[in-house]
C-alpha cells in the first residue's frame, strides 16, 4: 500500500496516560523565551529527570529518570507521539508544541485533545491524530513491538508492516495545511494577489479611508 503520499514514517513512543497537561508537557519555568526552539531538552521535565529543572541548566549533569519512556533506549528516535485521553489540557501555551516538535516528534496520536492544544498544533505544523480506544490500545502494542508506521496523510491512513491499520478523520482545510507546510501567515500569503487587488479597488471605492491612513 505505499505511496508518494506519506507524511510521515516512524516509530511509536507510547505514553499511556490520561489528561496530560501543558505544564507537565514544558513546565512553567521554561516559558520566557518566544522562540519555538531550544525546548526539547525540557520536554516533560518533571518525568524525565529526578531533580528540579531550571532554564539555563547543564542537561548531562542533570539525575535521570531511567524509567520515564524518552529515557528508555528502545524508544529512541521514536517520533510518533502516543498518549491517551484529554492531552495538552490545562494553559493555552504554545509552548507545548514547540517543545514537542523540537524535541523531534513529528505527530501526537491520542484518543482526544484539549481544544487549544490541538488547534496549536495545526498553527505550527505537528499533526495531531484522534483515534478510538481500541484503535490506541492496539498501537501501543505495535510501539512495544518496536514497529514502524506510515502515516498517509492524504488518503488518511495508518499503515503498518504495508497493510492499512485504520483510518482517520481531519478538517480538510488544516490536512491542506499541513501538506503544505503552511503557517497562519503562510496561507494568507496565498492569497496576496487577491488582497492586493482588493485595496486597490477599495482605494477607488473609498479614497478617504486610505488618506486617513496616511495621515495617521
Amino acid at each position: 500500500m505505499k505511496n508518494n503520499y506519506n507524511f510521515h514514517i516512524g516509530r511509536i513512543t507510547p505514553l499511556p496516560r490520561d489528561n496530560v497537561d501543558t505544564d507537565q508537557i514544558i513546565p512553567k519555568q521554561f516559558l520566557k523565551s518566544i522562540k519555538k526552539s531550544g525546548f526539547g531538552p525540557n520536554l516533560f521535565d518533571a518525568w524525565r529527570y529526578e531533580d528540579e529543572g531550571y532554564p539555563g541548566q547543564e542537561v548531562s549533569e542533570r539525575l535521570i529518570n531511567k524509567d520515564f519512556i524518552l529515557n528508555q533506549k528502545k524508544f529512541i528516535g521514536a517520533d510518533v507521539l502516543l498518549s491517551k485521553d484529554n492531552f495538552g489540557c490545562g494553559s493555552s501555551r504554545e509552548h507545548a508544541v514547540w517543545s514537542l516538535m523540537d524535541f523531534g516528534f513529528k505527530v501526537v496520536i491520542a484518543q482526544s485533545f484539549a481544544d487549544i492544544f490541538y488547534n496549536n498544533c495545526f498553527k505550527n505544523g505537528l499533526l495531531p491524530i484522534k483515534l478510538p480506544e481500541e484503535i490506541i490500545t492496539k498501537l501501543f502494542d505495535i510501539a512495544e513491538q518496536k514497529k514502524e508506521i506510515e502515516i498517509d496523510l492524504l488518503n488518511q491512513v495508518i499503515v503498518c508492516e504495508g497493510n492499512e491499520f485504520c483510518r482517520f478523520e481531519i478538517d480538510p482545510f488544516r490536512k491542506e495545511s499541513i501538506l503544505e507546510g503552511l503557517d497562519e501567515i503562510g496561507l494568507s500569503l496565498k492569497f496576496s494577489e487577491d488582497i492586493k487587488n482588493f485595496e486597490i479597488q477599495r482605494s477607488h471605492d473609498a479614497p478617504w479611508v486610505f488618506n486617513k491612513r496616511n495621515e495617521g
